[in-house]
């Protein structure tokens, strides 16, 4: 018993050392394992997320993990599915499905209502 608590408490402490919000690379908000984060022009109410439905397949929530926290202008907001979604000044954050590995940025302009997400 006492072992097995002292692995969820290790295992509670690895992840919460791990929970950061995106960072910048590039001059671009990127995900924790270095994927491109677009905003939405759609998204016209501060911390609301217009992306529903089909749109989630193709722009997925920029997913909290449950230990992160929102600090200063990084702010946690619901996402489509009920998770925590990643939020600059009030912009949600997406990532795009085609952007295969770290660095694509092939969602940037489309539609001309994608953005690459810049602080």
């Amino acid at each position: 018993m006492r072992k097995t608590l002292f692995c969820l408490a290790l295992l509670a402490l690895q992840q919460s050392a791990f929970a950061e919000p995106p960072k910048v690379v590039d001059g671009r908000f990127v995900s924790a394992d270095g994927m491109t984060l677009y905003t939405f022009d759609k998204d016209t109410t501060p911390g609301v997320s217009a992306c529903t439905g089909g749109c989630t397949s193709y722009w997925p929530a920029a997913v909290a993990s449950s230990s992160d926290k929102p600090s200063g202008d990084w702010t946690l907001i619901p996402s489509a599915d009920g998770k925590q979604q990643w939020a600059y000044k009030g912009h949600p954050l997406y990532r795009y499905a085609a952007d295969k590995q770290a660095g694509d940025t092939k969602g940037d302009g489309f539609k001309d209502v994608w953005h690459t997400a810049k602080p």
